[in-house]
C-alpha cells in the first residue's frame, strides 16, 4: 500500500524491541498516528513498563489500550475449544493458535472505537501468526488495512533492529543487546519456545527451556489427587471449589507446574507449508484435557463421541490455521456445544511426576450400566443369544465376499 493512504493505525504492542522498533518505523515510515494496544492474556509479565514506552515513544495517553482479556480468553476461546478435544497433529493444544484470534478481535474494535483505518501486528514473514491475524483482521472488517513490517521494511537482523532503536532513542533492555537463545511466546494456557538453539531437532532442549513446570524427575516422589467438576462440558471447580475460568486454569497450571505435567517436544508442520521445532509447556491444559475426555467417556453417546473424534483433527487444523472466524468452524462448533448437554460430574485424577492418571469419573448423565456390563449375574438385563444373529448380520458381506474367492477380505 502507498505509505500516504494510512492515517490511523492500532499496533498489536508488547513494549519489547520489536514491537517497539515497529511502533517508532510506522511513524517514521508512514507518519501516522500509532494507537497501542497490550492485552494481558496471563503471560505472566508487568505489563506497565510496555505503556511507560508507549507514552515515552510519543504515544498520547488516549491512544494506549492494556486490557485484561484472561476471563475472556479462557471462557470463550480456550473452553470452547477444549469442548472439541483439539489436538493439532496428535499433539499440541494449540495454546498460542487460540490466543491470536482474540488479540485481532480486540484490535479491530479499538480501531472502530477510535477511527483507525489500519492495523499492524509483529509476526514475521515466516511464520504461521501472520496469518491467523490477518485472517481474523479481514473476516472482522474487510476494508481494514494492514501493515506487517517484517514483509516490508529491511531491518533483517537483530543487529539492524538495536541499530535502528538506538538511532531513534528507543530504550532497550541490557539482555535484549546480545542473541536471544530462543523466542517465547506465553498466555494462561501455554508458553511456547521456538528457534535459535532449538532449531536442530536432533539437540535435546537445555532445561532453561522449560520456564512453566519443574522436570518430571524432579517432581514429589507421591501422587497427588485432585476431583475436577465439569458443566456441560466445561470445568467449573477443583476440589470443591467452584472457580471462574481463567482461575481455574491458573488453579490447574500450578498443580501441573508443581508435578511435572504438560511439557512437548515437537516437530509440526506449519501453515505456510515449513516444518519447525517447538518446546510447548500446558501444564493445566494437558490435565483438562485428559480430565474432559474421561468425563466424556461415561456420558457422551457411543456413535456421537466417535464423529466428534472423527471431526476433531478439522477443528484442530482450522484453529491452528488461523480460521477461528470462519462459518466452517463455527459449524463444527455447533455441533461439539450440542454434544456437550450431558457432559457433566466429576472426575478424580492423580498427578504424579509428568503423568495425569484418571482414577474415577460419575455422572448424573452417565450411560455407563453396570447392570448390563457386569459379569455376575445381570437378571436379564442382557440377552447373549442376541449376540450370534448380530455377529452373523455382520458377517454376511465377508461370508459373501469369500464365497466369490475373496477371502480374508482380498478385494
Amino acid at each position: 500500500m502507498r505509505v500516504k493512504d494510512v492515517k490511523k493505525v492500532v499496533l498489536a504492542y508488547s513494549g519489547g524491541l520489536d514491537t517497539s522498533v515497529i511502533l517508532k518505523w510506522l511513524q517514521t515510515t508512514y507518519r501516522c498516528e500509532v494507537v497501542t494496544f497490550t492485552a494481558d492474556l496471563g503471560q505472566g509479565e508487568e505489563l506497565g513498563p510496555a505503556r511507560d514506552k508507549a507514552l515515552l515513544l510519543g504515544i498520547r495517553p488516549e491512544n494506549v489500550f492494556m486490557d485484561d482479556l484472561r476471563e475472556e480468553f479462557v471462557r470463550d476461546f480456550v473452553f470452547p475449544m477444549f469442548r472439541a478435544n483439539a489436538l493439532y497433529e496428535g499433539l499440541y493444544l494449540l495454546g498460542t493458535s487460540i490466543a491470536r484470534p482474540l488479540i485481532a478481535k480486540r484490535q479491530i474494535e479499538i480501531a472502530e472505537q477510535v477511527g483507525a483505518d489500519a492495523v499492524a501486528h509483529g509476526a514475521t514473514g515466516k511464520g504461521n501468526d501472520q496469518v491467523r491475524f490477518e485472517l481474523s483482521y479481514y473476516a472482522l472488517k474487510p476494508d481494514v488495512k494492514v501493515i506487517a513490517p517484517w514483509r516490508e521494511w529491511d531491518l533483517t537482523s537483530r543487529t539492524r533492529l538495536i541499530e535502528f532503536a538506538e538511532a531513534h532513542q528507543i530504550p532497550i533492555a541490557k539482555d535484549k543487546r546480545g542473541e536471544a537463545p530462543f523466542s517465547v511466546d506465553a498466555n494462561l494456557l501455554h508458553s511456547s519456545s521456538e528457534g535459535k538453539i532449538l532449531e536442530d531437532p536432533w539437540e535435546a532442549p537445555d532445561e532453561m527451556v522449560w520456564q512453566r513446570t519443574i522436570a518430571p524427575w524432579e517432581a514429589p516422589d507421591r501422587p497427588e489427587e485432585i476431583v475436577i467438576e465439569f458443566e456441560r462440558g466445561d470445568a467449573i471447580g477443583v476440589n470443591g471449589e467452584r472457580l471462574s475460568p481463567a482461575a481455574l486454569l491458573t488453579r490447574l497450571n500450578a498443580l501441573g507446574r508443581d508435578n511435572g505435567i504438560g511439557r512437548l517436544d515437537l516437530v509440526e508442520n506449519r501453515f505456510v507449508g515449513m516444518k519447525s521445532r517447538g518446546c510447548y509447556e500446558t501444564p493445566g491444559g494437558t490435565i483438562l484435557h485428559l480430565a474432559h475426555r474421561a468425563i466424556e467417556s461415561i456420558t457422551l453417546d457411543r456413535e456421537a463421541a466417535h464423529l466428534k473424534d472423527s471431526l476433531m483433527p478439522r477443528y484442530a487444523e482450522l484453529v491452528y490455521n488461523g480460521f477461528w472466524f470462519s462459518p466452517e468452524r463455527r459449524m463444527l462448533q455447533a455441533l461439539v456445544d450440542e454434544s456437550q448437554r450431558s457432559v457433566t460430574g466429576e472426575v478424580r485424577l492423580k498427578l504424579y511426576r509428568g503423568n495425569v492418571i484418571v482414577t474415577g469419573r460419575r455422572s448424573p448423565n452417565s450411560l455407563y450400566s453396570m447392570r448390563h456390563v457386569t459379569f455376575e449375574e445381570d437378571q436379564g438385563a442382557y440377552d447373549q443369544f442376541d449376540a450370534q444373529g448380530f455377529i452373523k448380520l455382520n458377517a454376511l458381506r465377508l461370508r459373501l465376499g469369500a464365497m466369490a474367492g475373496r477371502r480374508g477380505g482380498a478385494l
